[in-house]
């Protein structure tokens, strides 16, 4: 036993004497690695260090971001409507080691060998220029009292300089000769990039002989280069051409915000309508180069570190051929009536036709008079930024308004007569010296009765009505009235994807009762083209109020030329609100619009007979006029707008349109009347149904899926 014990007690001191072995090696080889990478960072701080620090000084990395062309734009069935155009381009790339003579040496060579537009010089720009021309005489421009405060601190250098700028006289400015000018328009040019940045001195017209002679002189043009740029090409030329908007430089007062997006001083962005709307799909990824430098700013090593994207293509939900054929129907009419001289005050037009089942704007027009130059410019963005009386246009809403309050019901009967209020000037329909007339709801809308209206309007002010007697109405009436409008998009945002919409004028002073009258026939507040779409849309789709539209889609860039890429996002519609009206409430004013264009009644008969059944409403509006002929101080001219609404067909809408021609009617008379809202509605109406007809024989069908909008609202809860 105690053998056993004695061998026992061996076995365990030579295992542990075994790994005491083992940790000892463990431990003398961690020592071992340690000291080397000890000696190693010995080596690099003390042995190299100086070296290392010399290398980190002398080099500099710069990261330089490279433009992209913008992407482009498609109509609704693939036609390029706007496009980026190769251009002849001359840069300019300055270093950190550039200095202003120098760059001031090349601008004056180059202005030898390029021309140089002057229309971007400032006044400051100018001032600068002069003092560094002239500095011994800039230098006499301020006191010794001036230049002591300046070297005791007391004047900063900022309002040292900014003296000096004050005191040149316009004649030592205009003493700046031409070709100095133009050097200064280059010097400018070339101040504003950023380093190792190629800043575009000219892409706008470069003639052939202006790309060769710039090449030809690189050697002796330091940092300047020739390239090839792009600029926005136009296909369709001016049609549409104000809506789409302008690719300009970074206006100033937007520089800070552009430059914390990462954009440079001298990318080019959009700076009005679709190309400012959707800047940030247009611009694109710019590619970016690392870019390695010595102390004096020669490049050493450039590295890709990300490739550079041309921008998402928007595809529009505009027809540009039916755009172009409306613009032209428009203008022939505008030109017609401006040829026989009795149209004074008359200078525009509007129309706007859109799906009215998903707020897609299939054309917008806007065109204007300019008598200057006696042609009609484009004004598209008039449809949407201008805003007129819409008249009878409007007694939908009305109609529909008052089954909302309460106040009538459909089919109910009301009695048309001349309404006088003491105080206000008596107030009747167009047809009142036939006498007082009893007229149902669609009676009323086909006839165009402004009595009935004004019944609906009063008592939706609990007002109770005694002719020659005041009448006291409430503010809170023009606000109940203005709310219900407001459901169809009349004086509100229709929510359209353009910037800079105007709602209207609302006049919140000087409401007496007449006034409420007015509202209710649409002859006191203002609407836009645009509002007056949406709102006719709201009515033939069954009551649901929809944005509209220009932009249908987006797409990627498509690696063929003309052709659409793969869609990346589709513009689903989208249902703003439902008016509080039954379906059969809004059938019945579907009636009174079919009667309006159909019945032996109606206003709009012109739409009789033209190979499609139209639904909708006339308007005429009785106006003060304020327009661009109007001087101040003087008494306004009394004169009528023409308006139009309509859908159609009247039994399946599958488009809604409006038309405004404001101030078209003269001195409160019709001896020169010209039915232009039944004119232009005819014509662009029948020319959307023909291109219908055509791509239907060519395609087998025109339209697109049709989207079922209340099916749509009920799924998303609206």
């Amino acid at each position: 036993m105690n053998k056993e014990a004695t061998r026992s007690k061996k076995r365990k001191k030579a295992k542990k004497s075994h790994v005491s072995s083992r940790m000892n090696m463990l431990f003398f080889g961690v020592f071992i690695l340690f000291s080397l990478l000890i000696l190693r960072l010995g080596i690099v701080q003390i042995v190299n260090g100086e070296d290392y620090t010399r290398q980190l000084e002398r080099t500099e990395e710069v990261l330089v971001n490279t433009s992209v062309p913008r992407g482009k734009m498609f109509d609704r069935y693939g036609n390029i409507v706007v496009d980026n155009q190769p251009v002849n381009a001359i840069t300019y790339t300055k270093t950190q080691q550039t200095k202003q003579e120098d760059m001031l040496a090349v601008a004056k060579k180059l202005s030898a060998l390029i021309k140089q537009e002057t229309d971007r010089v400032t006044l400051r720009d100018k001032q600068d220029f002069w003092i560094r021309l002239n500095k011994d005489v800039a230098e006499s421009k301020v006191t010794d009292e001036e230049k002591k405060l300046l070297e005791e601190g007391e004047l900063s250098q900022s309002d040292y300089d900014a003296l000096i700028r004050e005191r040149i006289t316009e004649k030592e400015l205009d003493s700046l000769t031409d070709e100095e000018l133009e050097v200064l328009a280059i010097y400018r040019e070339m101040q504003t990039g950023y380093n190792l940045s190629p800043q575009i001195i000219k892409n706008d017209k470069v003639t052939d002989e202006e790309f060769a002679q710039v090449s030809e002189q690189l050697s002796s043009l330091p940092g300047v280069n020739t390239m090839v740029d792009w600029n926005r090409a136009y296909p369709y030329g001016e049609a549409f051409r104000s809506a789409l908007g302008s690719v300009r430089a970074i206006p100033e007062d937007k520089i800070e915000y552009y430059l914390s997006r990462d954009y440079t001083r001298n990318d080019r962005v959009g700076t009005s309508y679709l190309e400012l709307q959707y800047e940030d799909i247009l611009q694109g990824q710019k590619s970016k180069v690392k870019t390695l430098t010595d102390k004096a700013g020669n490049v050493i090593e450039s590295q890709l570190i990300q490739n550079g994207e041309r921008g998402k293509d928007l595809v529009l939900s505009i027809d540009m051929e039916l755009q172009t054929e409306v613009e032209k129907i428009v203008e022939n009419e505008i030109l017609r009536l401006k040829r026989k001289g009795t149209h004074h005050l008359f200078d525009r037009a509007f129309v706007v036709m859109m799906d009215p089942n998903t707020g897609e704007v299939l054309a917008m027009v806007g065109k204007q008079y300019d008598e200057e130059e006696n042609e009609v410019v484009d004004y598209n963005i008039g449809a949407f930024t201008t805003a007129y009386e819409a008249g009878s246009s409007v007694k939908g809403a009305t109609v529909l308004s008052g089954y909302q309050d309460g106040v009538i019901v459909p089919g109910e009967t009301l009695y048309d007569e001349v309404i006088r209020i003491k105080d206000s000037p008596p107030k009747g329909s167009w047809f009142a010296s036939r006498g007082p007339q009893y007229f149902t709801d669609t009676g009323a809308l086909e006839i165009s009765s402004n009595g009935y209206m004004f019944k609906i309007a009063l008592a939706m002010a609990n007002a109770t009505y005694t002719p020659n007697q005041p009448i006291d109405i409430p503010y809170s009436a023009f606000t109940k009235m203005r709310n219900y409008f407001g459901q169809f998009g009349l004086g509100v945002e229709t929510g359209i994807d353009l910037p800079g919409e105007n709602t209207g004028f609302q006049t919140h002073m000087n409401v007496d009762a007449g006034k409420l009258l007015d509202l209710s026939i649409g002859q006191f507040d203002t609407y836009t083209a645009m509002q007056l779409a949406q709102y006719v849309s709201t009515i033939a789709n069954g009551g649901y109020r929809i944005e509209p539209r220009i932009v249908k889609e987006i797409r990627e860039p498509s690696m063929e030329n003309g052709t659409m890429g793969p869609l990346l996002q589709e513009m689903k519609p989208k249902v703003l609100n439902r008016i509080d009206n039954t379906k059969a409430e809004i059938d019945q004013v579907k009636r009174g619009f079919w009667g309006s264009f159909n019945g032996a009644h109606g206003t709009g008969r012109d739409f009789i007979g033209n190979g499609y059944e139209a639904a909708g409403k006339t308007g005429t509006a009785e106006v003060v006029y304020f327009g661009p002929k109007y001087e101040p101080g003087t008494t306004p001219e009394e004169t009528t707008n023409s308006t139009l609404v309509g859908y159609a067909p009247a039994s399946q809408p599958e488009v809604a349109f409006s038309v405004l021609a404001p101030w078209i009617y003269e001195n409160g008379s019709d001896r020169n009347r010209e039915d232009m809202n039944e004119i232009i509605g005819t014509q662009v109406l029948a020319k959307y149904f023909e291109l219908r007809q055509k791509r239907m024989n060519e395609e087998g069908t025109d339209k697109d899926t049709e989207v079922d909008v209340a099916e749509e609202a009920a799924e998303d809860g609206n």
